[in-house]
């Protein structure tokens, strides 16, 4: 049976990545990429493809972080992904990047933040289950200080919401993970089983969050 193998890409912070997924294992490819995300995120993933001894027109399938995130970063990986699932014919999977930071972390109640700008953050509470992450309070755009406390306890926080925001570690979180992002690794980690699921869609229709 030949091996089922996913790109996915991530750029919705200041870092670039981009894995591939094979059966299972996992590859990837990350650099700090400041506002250069369009230079960098193709020519990463030809030289990952390459070095994994595959090409695009190998790949069953195609992920992205889809946000939310950078408002350019976020249509440089939806435009790239979409690209690459048209050519291909592949199913297309976006990926919330607050998943992804909560996947990324390693931890089993994640408070995931990122500084939207303008005095606000993405905010979400999530909970581990199975293959993927369910939220105990949803994803939202709001005023630091509206930000609601999770219920419970064991609850990590992750992403530059808190560095940006740090009246928010008192209140919410009893300890930050540092240097906790999304990346496509765990945007591919977080694809696979819904690809094994039947999930997948129209890549025309791919729209940033």
């Amino acid at each position: 049976m030949r091996e089922m193998r996913i790109a996915a890409l991530e750029t919705s912070t200041e870092w670039c990545s981009v894995a591939l997924w094979t059966d299972g294992e996992i590859t990837g490819l990350e650099r700090r990429a400041g506002h250069r995300h369009a230079e960098l995120a193709l020519p990463m993933l030809q030289q990952l493809l390459a070095e994994c001894g595959t090409y695009a027109g190998a790949l069953d399938a195609v992920a992205f972080g889809a946000g939310p995130g950078s408002f350019t970063g976020l249509r440089i990986t939806c435009g790239i992904a979409q690209g690459l699932a048209l050519a291909g014919d592949l199913p297309l999977l976006g990926v919330s990047t607050l998943d992804a930071i909560a996947e990324e972390s390693g931890a089993a109640r994640v408070v995931a933040c990122l500084d939207a700008r303008m005095r606000e953050v993405y905010y979400a509470c999530l909970e581990r289950v199975h293959d993927g992450w369910r939220a105990a309070i949803a994803p939202c755009c709001i005023a630091p200080a509206a930000a609601q406390v999770p219920p419970g306890g064991g609850w990590s926080g992750c992403g530059d919401g808190f560095s940006a925001y740090p009246e928010l570690l008192a209140r919410v979180v009893a300890r930050v993970l540092p240097g906790i992002h999304p990346s496509a690794m765990a945007v591919a980690r977080l694809a696979a089983p819904r690809l094994a699921a039947g999930e997948g869609g129209d890549a025309a229709h791919a729209a940033p969050l």
